[in-house]
């Protein structure tokens, strides 16, 4: 069912796997890729295989400079050039066999949530969307999760690191989250550090656990919420945390209100994590019956066009 694949993006050869379903038509295909520094092995086989038995092919990849893919420095995180593999990953997947190159979705969630926003309204391949927790906007997620002196010390770091690069140095890494522990367990440090752990510990992932300084600076340009009203008429599913203090639930609420039909919202009580772990049946059975629903019906909206 699943096997290990490679693709050209640019120059940069990612890897991850395909998933093919056991049918005799060739199946619509989902493109996914994980949030802000994680690797496929931290659920997206569990999130891929529910999509595979519903019929749905499904492409998983890991972004560039993480986990297999290539890439240099390791652990940058290039929001521009993360949107554009989505694209590279839909022109290797047309090229395979015995996938209806018509019918592609894509799914991302956190960092890629918003990437997949931007995806599809540059990228009119893609016919359908799930974005789930997704990050949005960065300058105003930072306004919102940070005090004046944090976003100071930030811009402070950033400099700091451009003087080095400068200087001929290499990239500098700094820790993606901390197990702070004077910090309360519901902090959005310990939480993600609870949940990129969990694999870890289970032995399902190999995580760094870092990013370079660079990203904060290219971290700053991320804004999908540009971009929001422009993904119709791609069928766009958003699924929320209604206690999200990573990705604030206030800013995709909005952003759900800018989008226009088709779209749909799922609210899910509960903190940034709960899509992937206590409520991962619901997310992925919502997002599975998007993708189906709406892959299905493009091909019958293309068949009557035809016989027309």
């Amino acid at each position: 069912m699943r096997a290990e694949i490679a693709f050209d993006a640019s120059g940069v050869t990612l890897r991850g796997w395909l998933y093919r379903p056991e049918q005799t038509v060739p199946p619509p295909l989902v493109v996914m890729a994980h949030g802000y520094s994680a690797v496929k092995e931290m659920g997206l086989d569990d999130y891929a295989e529910v999509f595979c038995a519903a019929g749905l092919a499904v492409l998983v990849y890991d972004q560039r400079n993480l986990g297999a893919s290539d890439g240099w420095p390791r652990q940058e995180i290039d929001p521009v050039a993360q949107r554009r593999d989505y694209s590279h990953a839909i022109t290797y997947a047309q090229s395979l066999a015995g996938v209806d190159t018509q019918r592609i979705g894509v799914w991302g969630t956190s960092f890629t949530g918003g990437l997949v926003i931007v995806a599809a309204a540059v990228d009119r391949r893609i016919k359908c969307v799930v974005a789930q927790v997704p990050s949005l906007n960065a300058l105003a997620n930072l306004d919102i999760c940070n005090t004046p002196a944090g976003i100071s010390a930030l811009y402070e770091t950033i400099d700091k690191e451009r003087k080095s690069l400068a200087a001929g140095n290499p990239p500098t890494l700094i820790p993606v989250c901390s197990d702070d522990p004077s910090q309360p367990e519901t902090s959005p440090g310990r939480r993600s550090w609870a949940y990129f752990n969990h694999f870890v510990a289970a032995g399902r992932a190999v995580w760094p656990g870092t990013f370079t300084t660079g990203s904060l600076e290219l971290r700053l340009a991320y804004d999908a919420l540009a971009f929001i009203e422009r993904v119709a008429p791609t069928p766009l599913l958003m699924i929320v945390a209604t206690e999200d203090d990573i990705t604030p639930t206030r800013i995709a609420l909005a952003a759900y209100e800018r989008a226009c039909e088709p779209k749909r919202l799922l609210l899910i009580a509960g903190h940034h994590y709960r899509p992937y772990l206590e409520d991962f049946a619901q997310s992925s059975r919502a997002a599975c019956d998007w993708f189906v629903a709406h892959l299905s019906n493009h091909a019958e909206t293309a068949a009557l066009g035809e016989s027309a």
